[in-house]
C-alpha cells in the first residue's frame, strides 16, 4: 500500500464524513433544536432589556 492508496482512503473517509454531518445537519429532528440556537443571540438582548427596566422601576 503505497501513499497514494492511502490519500484516496482518507478523501472518501473524509467525503462519508461530510456527508453524514450534512444529512445531521438537515434532518428535520434537529430543526427544533437549530432554531433555538439561531434565536440566542436575540434572548441576550431581552434579557438586558428586562434588566434595565427592573433596574429603572423606584
Amino acid at each position: 500500500m503505497d501513499i497514494s492508496t492511502l490519500r484516496g482512503i482518507f478523501t472518501a473517509l473524509a467525503l462519508i464524513a461530510f456527508i453524514g454531518v450534512w444529512i445531521w445537519a438537515w434532518s428535520g429532528k434537529r430543526k427544533r433544536a437549530f432554531d433555538e440556537a439561531a434565536n440566542l443571540p436575540f434572548a441576550d438582548d431581552q434579557l438586558d432589556a428586562d434588566s434595565k427596566e427592573a433596574n429603572d422601576e423606584p
